[in-house]
């Protein structure tokens, strides 16, 4: 018998109330939060497997086991693909779900000073995906999803498409708000097609789940 997924149960009803004052406070100010060192390795590491690359730079954030990782680098051939996630538990699975392409790379890292990182250093982005993150969905969980932490002005920063997946259709709507909150606008979709990205998206639709997304341009380079 296959290990179906829980459906998302929470106790909120609808967009947050504190949803634009978050997502304001964070746009309009500074993390101040030190950045792990173990994370500044791993990026020095990523920045140097990138050597002198000018080409497109697409980033899968919070990959997980890297599946979607590897689906990525198949799917452009002509980007580098980075996947960042904090787990060494599922980044050490990668090898299962691996690809015959030398263009992706999958490091273990803090997304939150991974992001920073970046934007400290200019860089930009061609595609941004965040697929099957943590929803959080108790209500008083709000500032733990990534568009209402200080994260969310760093997304917008590195710019690019950006494709954010999830089985919460709520979560996807707040994520669409935030976005229309930064001035940028969104669609919502249910996701459509028979080949999953990741092993979470498997578990949903094997488990009768809808998933949906949220897409945007933020900007291009």
């Amino acid at each position: 018998m296959k290990n179906l997924a829980r459906s998302i149960t929470t106790n909120q009803v609808g967009i947050h109330q504190n949803l634009e004052k978050v997502v304001l406070r964070h746009l309009n100010s500074e993390s101040q939060k030190p950045l792990s060192e173990h994370t500044k390795e791993a990026y020095q590491a990523a920045m140097e497997w990138l050597g002198d690359w000018q080409g497109d730079l697409i980033l899968d954030s919070c990959c997980g086991v890297g599946e979607s990782t590897a689906n990525i680098a198949l799917a452009h051939p002509n980007a580098k693909v980075i996947g960042v996630d904090k787990s060494a538990m599922r980044t050490e699975k990668h090898h299962v779900y691996s690809a015959q392409t030398n263009n992706y790379l999958i490091i273990r890292a803090d997304l939150q000073d991974f992001l920073r990182l970046l934007v400290l250093e200019g860089k930009r982005l061609h595609k941004h995906y965040l697929l099957y993150p943590n929803p959080y969905p108790k209500s008083a969980h709000l500032q733990r999803r990534w568009y209402a932490s200080s994260t969310f002005a760093d997304i917008v920063k590195l710019g690019g498409d950006f494709e954010v997946r999830s089985n919460w259709k709520l979560y996807i709507e707040e994520f669409a708000a935030a976005l229309n909150i930064a001035n940028i606008q969104s669609t919502v979709t249910q996701v459509q097609g028979n080949t999953p990205m990741t092993p979470f998206e498997r578990k949903y639709w094997e488990s009768g789940q809808d998933s949906w997304k949220v897409t945007a341009t933020l900007s291009k380079a």
